[in-house]
């Protein structure tokens, strides 16, 4: 694919044909979005139960403490409050976590972070249980936090598993090589919270034989309810949880901790339970992405290629392990960026400090990294006087390369291909200097600033996302698909959390079956597991089950024909409701020859095994890769420090397009998310206290925020272990965006721009820059 190049729209090459009006392909609308505009879809927090008591959480105010007395007394007394629970009143596992069960349902001997669950009320208001949950007395013995990752290896240990969740000593190559030029920079990342459009909210109903149900928008459910069942004490098939809509997911809905409660309260009192947080608990409760600390050191020969690459990585984990270990790993990994780099010694550690937990959100890892190696690459342009465009094409990554972890990229790999359609993409034109345009310059019409002081900067990033899960994490999905009566269900645990899940595979269906009306069935854990929503695991593991699914009833469907017909179903072709043999002599259509039967199959997919990094790093630790470019453009009030961006041209590697429009979508989301990062986004702290938890504290970009984003090139190369050969689309923009806006500021001002999101000091030139 191409664009228009006045537009920005996505434009197939070649001649041009009618878009399929179905199937793959085709841009085929949300099943949701009429229910959504209409404000139908099922939310949690719209829920509601016969006999509904409300739920409220009590948080610690403090990021460290010692707890010296949790008296609940007052509380259990009120009118209308029918149960409290604290650590006392768990009867299963005291601690949960995904990967480390290290994070306590409730603080029972120590607070670690500011928000930290003590204990949890229901009530039959909401009011009374927040009066309720507020009159809890707990006598703290206040500690000095620990907020300093830095100062982590040294601090006492502040969980007893210690502050060192992982260390990756990465080696590759010969440490003693230096090349010709050097380079050293210093990047810090703030703390980017997920900041969901609707906060986190669920319903909780006890079951006649002692079990639960829990309705919420998890986007994990079968790891929820092996988590909470086991906090409850109970087996996995007596704890049910039922997905609802969810609001938009970038890994906030992973974290259960607003699930055990209720389901503990729900149990407690033999009534549904409802909790719907307010937006400061949502920031508190919720995991953040990992503020993290980068020094870097570039050597590169004299023409500038890269000869060796040094950088410390550490992740501020907050209180808890959560996806840390994952977060770090793919840190290291790609930490040399999509550069062929003969020789690398990456340092990573991610600890534990009394700041907020961090987790997974939307390219952890390798969003950080990206930042700073980018820093690095415009620093190298700089210092040997060479165009950082080109001097990122001397050094790209190609199919059959070899990363620092000594695996071998046998995925297609276009980054050249890339560069070069955002770098030969037509500029913006530069504003006019009158009064009419005003409104283009940073800040606004109603800026301070004057158009003399605006300079305008062009930018470059490259970035690298992985496939599905890493390091030996067994990714497996199952799907049914069922046809009956000339409409097909298909049933698949995987959770619609905006990525199109659900509109995909009612694409797959009608592309292998030729039927039409497909249905998507509401995802519960009555269903076998699909896993979790994150790294486009969902188009690759559970889109692959649903097509297998598919294909198995397409020949229970084609066998009866084929044989009466001898030949083989390899013969006989399914389009647009119709079948059809080679020869012409068969012709039917799909309902004819279902003649009232109802057919069904169920299948599994999982892709090849990976490895963990071993002792020094190494090891064929992921599924496959996905790449983008990005050319960002941006205008700069140099006396201000104020910032506009004017345009981001992306092209990005994306295997093969299923859905023009929602993939164009993906791509502009992504790239927006990324501008937060850049400009606006984070999660303030003063010594592990955050500061203004509220969506005026914490700045989101909005529609007036968001630049023109020009969709350059979508390469489509497939990708042959993928099904559909397709490729993750919105992890890789959100990890370049905001190391090309980096990159265009330093452009515009000459400062060199280390910390995101930029701050308007940093952007403040300290000489005049070319326009």
């Amino acid at each position: 694919m191409s664009n228009d190049a006045a537009t920005g729209t996505p434009t197939l090459d070649g001649p041009q044909q009618e878009p399929p009006a179905h199937g793959l392909g085709a841009s085929l609308p949300p099943a949701d979005a009429r229910a959504k505009t209409e404000g139908t879809f099922p939310y949690a927090a719209d829920l509601w139960a016969e006999g509904l008591l409300w739920a409220a959480i009590l948080r610690s105010p403090h990021p460290h403490a010692r707890i010296v007395s949790v008296d609940t007394a007052a509380a259990a007394e009120m009118p209308g409050v029918r149960a409290v629970v604290t650590h006392e009143d768990v009867p299963g596992d005291s601690a949960y976590g995904r990967r480390i069960a290290d994070r306590p349902v409730f603080a029972s001997e120590v607070v670690r972070h500011h928000g930290e669950a003590i204990a949890a009320v229901a009530a039959d208001h909401p009011d009374t249980a927040r009066l309720a949950a507020a009159a809890i007395a707990v006598e703290y013995e206040v500690l000095d936090p620990v907020t300093d990752p830095e100062k982590a290896f040294a601090a006492e240990p502040l969980h007893p598993d210690g502050n060192l969740i992982r260390h990756i000593p990465l080696r590759y190559g010969d440490p003693e090589i230096t090349g010709e030029v050097v380079v050293e920079g210093l990047y810090r990342i703030g703390r980017q919270d997920p900041a969901p459009i609707g906060a986190e909210a669920g319903l909780a109903v006890p079951r006649p034989d002692g079990g639960v149900e829990i309705y919420t928008a998890s986007t994990d459910p079968h790891t929820d309810r092996d988590l909470a069942a086991a906090c409850f004490g109970l087996e996995p098939d007596r704890v049910k949880v039922v997905v609802t809509g969810v609001p938009g997911a970038t890994g906030d809905r992973e974290d259960p901790g607003f699930q055990i409660p209720l389901g503990l309260l729900a149990l407690r009192t033999g009534c549904p339970v409802k909790l719907a947080a307010t937006r400061e608990e949502s920031f508190l409760g919720h995991a953040h992405r990992h503020p993290t600390l980068l020094r870097y050191r570039h050597h590169a020969d004299a023409e500038g290629r890269l000869v060796k690459v040094e950088a410390q990585i550490l992740l501020d984990a907050g209180a808890y392990a959560d996806a840390s270990s994952e977060s770090l790993a793919a840190a290291v990994a790609f930490a040399c960026g999509p550069y062929v780099v003969p020789h690398a010694f990456i340092e990573g550690w991610a600890v534990r400090t009394n700041n907020p937990p961090s987790g997974h959100v939307r390219g952890e890892g390798a969003m950080q990294v990206c930042a700073a190696y980018e820093g690095q690459m415009d620093k190298l342009a700089a210092k040997l006087g060479v165009e950082p465009a080109e001097l990122r094409l001397r050094n790209v990554l190609a199919t059959g390369d070899i990363l620092p972890t000594s695996q071998t990229v046998t995925c297609p790999a276009p980054v050249a291909e890339l560069l070069r359609s955002v770098r030969d993409f037509p500029l913006p034109p530069l504003p006019k200097d009158t009064p009419e345009a005003a409104w283009l310059l940073p800040g606004g019409p109603e800026g301070a600033g004057e158009p003399g002081a605006v300079r305008r900067g062009v930018g470059y990033a490259l970035g690298m996302v992985h496939m599905l899960g890493a390091e030996g994490a067994d990714e497996v999905s199952t799907a049914t698909v069922k046809v009956h009566d000339g409409v097909a269900t298909v049933i698949c645990a995987a959770v619609e959390t905006g990525q199109g899940f659900a509109t995909l595979a009612r694409q797959i269906v009608q592309e292998t079956l030729g039927i039409e009306e497909v249905h998507v069935a509401s995802v519960d854990t009555d269903q076998p597991p699909a896993g979790p929503a994150a790294h486009g695991r969902h188009t690759w593991v559970s889109g692959g089950a649903v097509e297998r699914a598919a294909k198995m009833v397409r020949t229970q469907l084609l066998q009866p024909l084929a044989h009466k017909f001898g030949m083989s179903t390899e013969l006989l072709q399914i389009t647009d409701g119709k079948i059809t043999s080679y020869d012409g002599v068969l012709s039917t259509t799909v309902t004819e020859a279902m003649d009232g039967k109802e057919l069904w199959a169920t299948a599994q997919c999982r892709p090849h095994p990976t490895e963990p990094l071993d002792a020094s790093g190494q090891g064929d630790a992921f599924v496959g890769l996905a790449f983008c470019a990005i050319r960002a453009v941006v205008d700069v009030d140099i006396e201000l420090g104020s910032i506009r961006v004017v345009e981001m041209a992306v092209a990005q590697d994306v295997g093969r397009v299923l859905n023009p429009a929602q993939l164009a979508t993906r791509i502009e989301a992504g790239v927006t998310q990324g501008i937060g990062t850049a400009l606006t986004e984070n999660l303030r702290t003063t010594r592990g206290l955050v500061r203004r938890p509220d969506l005026t504290g914490y700045a989101l970009p909005t529609s007036l925020d968001a630049p023109d984003i020009r969709i350059v090139k979508l390469v489509e190369e497939r990708d042959v272990v993928a099904p559909f050969g397709a490729k993750p689309a919105s992890a890789a923009p959100v990890v370049t965006s905001p190391a090309a806006v980096a990159s265009a500021v330093r452009a515009a001002t000459g400062r060199p721009i280390s910390r995101l999101p930029i701050r308007p000091q940093a952007a403040v030139a300290a000489a005049p820059a070319a326009t």
